[in-house]
């Protein structure tokens, strides 16, 4: 599950969103950027692709393979085929896809790294479950000509001695679920810490390498846990 993010009216969303620019070493002109940021420019804007560095794992979904394995079979063919296709991604766009897709196992490996690609197109964030209260329903419906009503089960017959008969009474219950339930939510919201964990070893990894030519990758991150309201607001 996946929660779409919000922008302010008139907001650019894009290459330019939360950048400014700033002049870095070595005379090269860079706009900074946050980490998510980041990922949605190379995955959204630039469509990079995710190489595995071996075809039969290829992210499946992006119907592309990485430059590197182009490259090589270009190699192999001994010319390029003019024609059709897309622009390739722009270079700091594949470094984006490269560390993305050596993510260590400790931030989720290649399925959060998938997971990443994912939402970075879509520019949204894992649902969390943010201000969802559990509610409380009938486990099942039942639909009839007299609409829809609870179903409901027995739980036996009791005899009711009171009167001067005895009366027999079926006594039903209602069986009940939470929605969400307390399992759905504490998946969803760890799924959310390893992404955020998962960022902030993409953001040290750029910060210390700084072999971006274009973004220089700042401190900015996304809430880390949205769903406390202190830290939310």
């Amino acid at each position: 599950m996946i929660a779409h993010r919000t922008f302010q009216p008139g907001r650019q969303v894009g290459r330019d969103t939360l950048a400014r620019q700033t002049v870095v070493t070595h005379g090269r002109v860079r706009r900074e950027i946050s980490i998510q940021s980041l990922l949605e420019w190379a995955f959204a804007d630039e469509c990079a692709s995710i190489d595995f560095e071996d075809e039969g794992t290829l992210a499946a979904g992006y119907g592309a393979v990485g430059n590197a394995y182009l490259m090589e079979q270009r190699g192999k063919l001994g010319c390029r085929i003019d024609g059709g296709g897309r622009s390739l991604p722009d270079h700091d766009a594949d470094l984006v896809a490269a560390a993305v897709a050596v993510l260590p196992e400790g931030c989720g490996g290649r399925r959060m790294a998938v997971q990443i690609a994912e939402l970075a197109r879509a520019r949204a964030v894992p649902d969390a479950f943010v201000g969802v209260e559990p509610r409380c329903e009938p486990r099942g419906w039942r639909i009839n000509q007299n609409g829809r009503r609870a179903e409901t089960e027995s739980l036996g017959i009791e005899i009711d001695s009171s009167g001067r008969k005895l009366r027999r009474h079926d006594v039903l219950v209602c069986p009940v679920v939470y929605r969400p339930d307390g399992q759905q939510v504490a998946r969803a919201r760890r799924n959310y810490l390893q992404w955020w964990s998962a960022l902030t070893e993409l953001r040290i990894t750029f910060e210390t390498h700084n072999n971006l030519s274009r973004w220089a990758v700042g401190c900015s991150m996304p809430p880390m846990q949205p769903w406390i309201k202190g830290l939310a607001e």
